[in-house]
């Protein structure tokens, strides 16, 4: 099976690719995370998935954009319900570039994450998979959230803090408490 997996950053990818490749799924990345904040974390996440996609020789389709206000505009009146706005936005740019280009299914990395919300984007990618005539592959990656983790310090990859957007920068680190 052909699969085309939405990679939000290398470690989450990690052990997803692994999974898919041990399943002999041929698998190619497409990165596209229009909405991480501060533009420097989003150059971070870029380069340290070439990074990891050098290392393991796969194949990654990048969609470079940074379209922070197209974010912000769509999430400003509701931040509570942001995260679907990513899910969405990310699942059916993927979804469209896997029918357009052939692909068999699609999936992406966030499932591999703890904290991120499953059946959402489990709902989302089914629904976009019937719009573009495409499957989307559903699996709980979470079972690897420690050998993930692990991989990419055996590596070296860059390990992010947060999950991308500026509200959730803010969570990560101002309402922690100060010194």
């Amino acid at each position: 099976m052909k699969i085309l997996l939405h990679i939000c950053c290398a470690p989450c990818a990690i052990y997803p690719v692994k999974e898919m490749r041990s399943n002999c799924m041929e698998v190619t990345g497409f990165f596209f995370n229009h909405n991480i904040h501060p533009y420097t974390e989003y150059r971070k996440r870029l380069d340290t998935v070439g990074e990891y996609a050098e290392k393991i020789d796969l194949e990654v389709i990048y969609r470079d954009e940074y379209r922070l206000e197209d974010f912000l505009e769509a999430v400003a009146a509701t931040p509570g319900e942001r995260c679907l706005y990513c899910y969405s936005s990310r699942l059916e740019a993927v979804a469209a570039t896997a029918a357009e280009l052939g692909f068999d299914a699609y999936s992406s990395s966030l499932l591999y994450s703890r904290y991120q919300k499953h059946d959402a984007i489990k709902e989302l990618g089914e629904r976009f998979g019937i719009k573009y005539g495409v499957s989307f592959h559903y699996d709980d990656y979470r079972r690897g959230w420690k050998e993930g983790i692990e991989i990419s310090k055996t590596m070296g990859l860059y390990r992010q803090q947060y999950c991308g957007c500026i509200y959730s920068e803010k969570e990560r680190y101002a309402l922690q408490p100060s010194r």
